[in-house]
């Protein structure tokens, strides 16, 4: 495992062009973009349209630089304002308010077509300008040692990853992108890690309960063309074999909200499970503010085989709703339904609905609050909840929590056994603290850290599962962006 997570680290580190840009295009929380702001000098009386401007990075007459704080490109829509003296600031890039000819972005796209706040709510990339194309990269190896308590409690030493590849490219009309993410994840055992009280997905032809399942080995594979359709709005497109369609808010992997947290939500599939799905086609309408659209996607959960790529299919969908109000707010409405997601149990549909609130603002706090829905068809309403937040602290140190309740009726396999297929609200909360520091002037970030979780849960599961079950989680990361 440390083979692995070293190899891929000094890939990560050895990717040409992306140390020189690091400085200047990486990530900006909302206190830096204000420190800029009040420190820019006044626009010059008669600005040349290509010169280069103070905010995100400068642009060049043939290359416009863009702020790379999610990974991906902002989107088409466009808005501008004037400069207090009254000149006009240079064009801005799709996407992006310009306020005193500072470029603020209105959001950040993060996995799929999902929106975050733009002032640090999602995981930042960095970038390189080649041949008209802007390359992005991200990513990150894990190693960490979990321990969970009780009965069904188990440790282990493993590591998770992945890495992010970009290509974007802006015209006259609107913009390309081409997106990739893959992960070594599927190197683990079929039943993944540790991960008490979550379920989800098979292994050996049997349901995984109290562990994480593996990511497969192409976590997306998919491509996005925006047209726009005036200064404020766009048409967009996107799709491919592997991608992510309009459902939830984005992955837990790419939130600013769980950006140190090494444990992914037991309310996983409830919220962004979708976030490998095999074959989606999603279109939409975007602007500055507001964004709707609807996908067609496969509804089936992932199989056990996490190398390939399986056969897409357009069976099930869904429509979404999101509002970005300002770079520190991002909410969104969404339902879909899924055919037959779960291999075990044909025959059954779900229909899901998510709401999500996100908050990102200049104090480091990063936050998100979630509720979601799934009705069985046939069968019950489960419900979830889920509230996580990163908070930096002084350099080098930050918190982490999340807090989360849900309905599951899958901890209990056997079907011989009473408490089988019978729903118990679980709540779990973790606390965790972080420490990070880029490893010398490039733009490797090494991140050190822990968490601790306790539960609570019916009575009636002490016989499985302990009265008092916790755990605890140690991690070492080695980030290509932070």
């Amino acid at each position: 495992m440390l083979i692995r997570l070293f190899t891929l680290a000094s890939l990560l580190a050895a990717t040409p062009g992306i140390a020189q840009d690091h400085d200047a295009m990486g990530h900006m929380d909302h206190g830096d973009m204000a420190a800029q702001m009040d420190q820019a000098p006044a626009p010059a009386p008669t600005p040349e349209p290509d010169r280069p401007h103070d905010g995100h990075g400068a642009s060049s007459p043939s290359e416009p630089m863009h702020d790379m704080g999610a990974m991906e490109g902002p989107s088409a829509a466009i808005s501008r304002m004037t400069a207090p003296s009254g000149v006009a600031c240079p064009p801005s890039a799709p996407g992006e308010i310009v306020i005193d000819c500072n470029r603020v972005p209105a959001f950040s796209e993060a996995s799929g077509t999902s929106r975050l706040p733009a002032m640090g709510g999602a995981m930042s990339g960095l970038h390189v300008m080649t041949g008209g194309w802007m390359l992005m990269a991200h990513g990150y190896a894990q190693l960490a040692y979990t321990d969970h308590k009780g009965p069904r409690g188990d440790d282990l030493i493993y590591s998770t990853s992945m890495l992010m590849l970009t290509g974007q490219r802006d015209t006259d009309w609107g913009r390309i992108q081409l997106r990739s993410m893959l992960s070594l994840e599927p190197t683990m055992a079929p039943r993944g890690y540790p991960n008490l009280f979550a379920t989800g997905e098979t292994a050996d032809g049997k349901p995984i309960v109290d562990r994480q399942h593996p990511h497969d080995l192409f976590m997306e594979l998919a491509g996005r063309l925006d047209v726009n359709i005036g200064s404020e709005a766009s048409l967009f497109l996107y799709g491919g074999p592997v991608g992510e369609p309009a459902l939830g808010p984005a992955a837990f992997i790419h939130r600013g909200s769980a950006r140190y947290n090494p444990e992914p939500p037991i309310t996983h599939h409830w919220f962004d499970s979708t976030h490998i799905t095999y074959g989606v086609v999603t279109a939409g309408l975007a602007t500055r503010t507001w964004q709707i659209e609807g996908s067609i996607f496969r509804g089936r959960e992932p199989d056990e085989d996490r190398w390939d790529i399986e056969t897409p299919s357009l069976d099930s969908w869904s429509v979404r709703l999101s509002w970005s109000p300002s770079p520190n707010w991002s909410a969104q409405l969404s339902h879909g339904f899924i055919k037959q997601p779960e291999a075990l149990h044909p025959g059954e549909n779900e229909k899901r609905t998510v709401a999500s609130l996100h908050f990102s603002g200049g104090s480091g706090l990063s936050a998100m609050a979630a509720f979601s829905a799934k009705k069985r068809d046939p069968g019950d309403t489960l419900t979830a909840w889920l509230v996580e937040a990163n908070y930096d602290l002084a350099a080098h140190h930050a918190l982490f929590g999340r807090i989360e309740n849900v309905a599951n009726d899958e901890l209990v396999p056997d079907h011989a056994d009473p408490l089988h297929d019978k729903p118990f609200r679980i709540t779990k909360a973790q606390a965790g603290y972080a420490w990070h520091t880029p490893i010398g002037s490039g733009p490797v970030e090494l991140t050190l850290g822990g968490s601790i979780n306790i539960y609570g849960k019916p009575q009636a599961l002490d016989v499985l599962y302990g009265a008092n079950p916790w755990g605890y989680t140690l991690f070492a990361r080695l980030s290509l962006g932070r």
